[in-house]
């Protein structure tokens, strides 16, 4: 990059390329548009994604709340589920399956690594109205 570019993160993600080169990207719910490297942005969320959890087998997550209170569930896996509060940051490994359950709205800073992110569908609701 050849200038600073500045960026509003409730509407753009920033990519940072293999070298470390940066260009923005529009925001979007989950999936993301794929990227090789790394993405960094700040989610603002108030319900869960709309996915049963996710894997990202091109390295590790690292998480940051700002705000509110979430718990990471990891699936599929022996590690126990971590309650987040403002000021944590947390590290979720390569290739492990998880979501992150909003317990209260949320601003989660998140730099996830890509393209080869997975996404599980949420499962199928049944109607039980009489």
């Amino acid at each position: 990059m050849t200038k600073a570019i500045r960026f509003n993160p409730a509407t753009h993600t920033v990519g940072l390329t293999r070298g470390f080169a940066a260009s923005t990207m529009p925001e979007q719910p989950d999936p993301p548009v794929p990227f090789s490297g790394i993405t960094f942005g700040v989610a603002t969320m108030s319900e869960n994604s709309p996915h049963g959890g996710e894997v990202h087998p091109d390295g590790d997550e690292v998480l940051y709340l700002i705000s509110g209170l979430v718990n990471v569930v990891f699936l599929d896996s022996d590690e126990e589920d971590i309650e987040v509060r403002p000021g944590d940051g947390l590290v979720v490994p390569k290739g492990v399956w998880h979501r992150v359950d909003i317990i209260e709205p949320s601003q989660i800073v998140y730099l996830t690594p890509g393209p080869n992110n997975q996404f599980r569908p949420l499962p199928e609701q049944t109607d039980v109205s009489p």
